[in-house]
C-alpha cells in the first residue's frame, strides 16, 4: 500500500511549475510587464547610448576617409612635384653635359688649332733645313764630282783643268 500512495501523490504532483496551467495566466502578465520594462529601458537609456555611438563611429569614420583622401590628394600632388622636380634635374643635367661638351669641344678645337699651328711651323722649318742640306748636298756633290774628275784626269796622265771640269761637272748635273 505504501507504493499505491506514493505513485498516486507523484501523479498528484504539479511537475514543472511552468508547464502548470493553472498558473498561466499569471506567468503571462508577468513576462508581459517584464518586456514593457525592458522595452522602455532599452529605449530610454541604452538604445540612444548606442545610437550616438554609432553616429560618434560614423562620424570619425567619415572625416577619417575625408582625410585620406586629403592626404591621397596631397600625395599624388607630391608625387607630380616630384616628378616635375625629377624632369628639371634631368633636363639640367643635359644641359650640364651639353655646355661641359661644348666647353670641352672649344678647348678641343683650340689645342688642335694650336697644334696645327706648331706642326706646320716645324714642317715649314724642316722644309727649309732639307732645302738647306740639299743644296749643301748639291754643293759636295759638285766639289766631289770636280775633285773625282781631276783626280781621274790626272791618273789618265792628262792635265786638269779647273774651268773645264767645273763646266763638265755642272752640264752633268743639269742633265
Amino acid at each position: 500500500m505504501a507504493t499505491e500512495t506514493n505513485s498516486a501523490e507523484a501523479a498528484s504532483a504539479p511537475g514543472m511549475p511552468q508547464l502548470d496551467f493553472s498558473t498561466w495566466g499569471n506567468q503571462i502578465f508577468w513576462l508581459v510587464i517584464a518586456l514593457i520594462a525592458i522595452y522602455f529601458v532599452l529605449s530610454r537609456m541604452a538604445l540612444p547610448r548606442i545610437a550616438a555611438i554609432l553616429a560618434e563611429r560614423q562620424g570619425t569614420i567619415t572625416s577619417d576617409l575625408a582625410a585620406a583622401e586629403d592626404l591621397k590628394v596631397k600625395a599624388q600632388e607630391a608625387e607630380a612635384a616630384y616628378d616635375k622636380a625629377l624632369v628639371d634635374a634631368r633636363a639640367e643635367a643635359h644641359r650640364i653635359v651639353g655646355e661641359a661638351k661644348a666647353e670641352i669641344q672649344s678647348d678641343l678645337d683650340a689645342a688642335i688649332a694650336k697644334a696645327d699651328a706648331e706642326i706646320a711651323a716645324k714642317a715649314a722649318e724642316s722644309e727649309k733645313a732639307i732645302a738647306e742640306i740639299r743644296a749643301g748636298a748639291l754643293d759636295a756633290v759638285k766639289e766631289v764630282a770636280a775633285d773625282t774628275a781631276k783626280e781621274i784626269v790626272s791618273a789618265m796622265g792628262g792635265k786638269a783643268d779647273a774651268k773645264a771640269i767645273s763646266s763638265a761637272v755642272g752640264a752633268r748635273l743639269k742633265g
